[in-house]
């Protein structure tokens, strides 16, 4: 254990930090989260910060080979994801309502869609699995836990910032949000279908 802590390195922490910051994108996710809330969904910060933790360690130690249990590549969980953001997406542009609420859930919208895919989604796990050839463990395992730490304060305060921000303001916010991750969705859509398809021809 602590010859495991002395492989820290404020370099490679930080440059973890910043990859994964960048690819979970939470301030970017705010205005999903408030879209959420406003229709009377419950999204809970400390679930969605616990469970996104164990899913980045989960994934970053056994991802590959559970994907592969089910004979699954990043590609096709991409995929999957991208199908997700786009629906999330065309709801925050068209003030439409196309997750409906289930008693199963409960109307909570904690994992699906917040922790998966927009915060634990398959661009955060591919940059995971990257990073772990250039990086020691224990620097990408803090950088996880410092990304973390910030996507539940986000998502604690996101109520008050609705509060401080006018309707007009939260509309735009919206309304940009909903296109940017309308271009997000299609791009991992037919960047990873493309690779699918690829890889059947080539098996073929």
């Amino acid at each position: 254990m602590l010859e495991f802590i002395k492989t820290f390195n404020m370099t490679q922490f930080t440059g973890a930090f910043i990859v994964l910051f960048a690819i979970i994108d939470i301030i970017g996710t705010l205005p999903v989260v408030m879209n959420l809330e406003r229709n009377g969904r419950i999204v809970s910060a400390s679930r969605a910060s616990i469970i996104s933790f164990a899913l980045f360690v989960g994934f970053m130690y056994m991802g590959e080979a559970f994907l592969g249990l089910f004979s699954l590549d990043i590609s096709s969980f991409a995929v999957a994801g991208s199908i997700i953001i786009f629906v999330i997406a065309m709801e925050m542009v068209l003030d439409i309502e196309i997750f409906h609420s289930n008693n199963t859930a409960g109307n909570d919208a904690t994992f699906t869609p917040v922790v998966f895919p927009l915060i634990a989604g398959a661009g955060s796990f591919t940059t995971l699995l990257s990073i772990r050839s250039q990086f020691s463990d224990f620097n990408i395992l803090l950088a996880v836990f410092a990304n973390v730490l910030i996507v539940y304060a986000a998502l604690k305060f996101s109520k008050k910032l609705e509060k401080i921000l006018s309707p007009g303001v939260i509309c735009i916010f919206q309304k940009t949000f909903g296109i940017i991750l309308l271009s997000i969705s299609v791009k991992l859509f037919t960047s990873n279908l493309t690779m699918i398809i690829a890889n059947v021809s080539h098996g073929s």
